[in-house]
């Protein structure tokens, strides 16, 4: 599964494509230069239950460690796996 990433000056996005189509993504916002919001994730119904929304919120944090931010999942399935893996993001919130 290859996630792709694209980043404006105050938005960004990763996502995954089959066949030239956007089938998940996740969408975040920039806060300063220290933090990111999530603020969507979307799964294509064909694709639902692949796992695909959680690979996205894990890519975003590798995202953040790597930047050295912080992550605000407003987003409700965001906000989910933040809670099933706190001890895991405990870093990046």
């Amino acid at each position: 599964m290859d996630i792709q990433h694209e980043e404006s000056n105050t938005k960004g996005a990763f996502f995954i494509e089959k066949d030239g189509n956007r089938i998940a993504e996740m969408t975040y916002s920039k806060n300063g230069d220290y933090r990111i919001i999530i603020d969507h994730t979307e799964v294509s119904d064909a694709h639902k239950g692949e796992g695909l929304g959680k690979a996205l919120v894990f890519r975003g944090v590798e995202y953040a460690r790597e930047h050295n931010l912080k992550v605000l999942p407003l987003c409700p399935y965001a906000r989910v796996v933040f809670r099933r893996h706190k001890d895991e993001f405990s870093d990046v919130t």
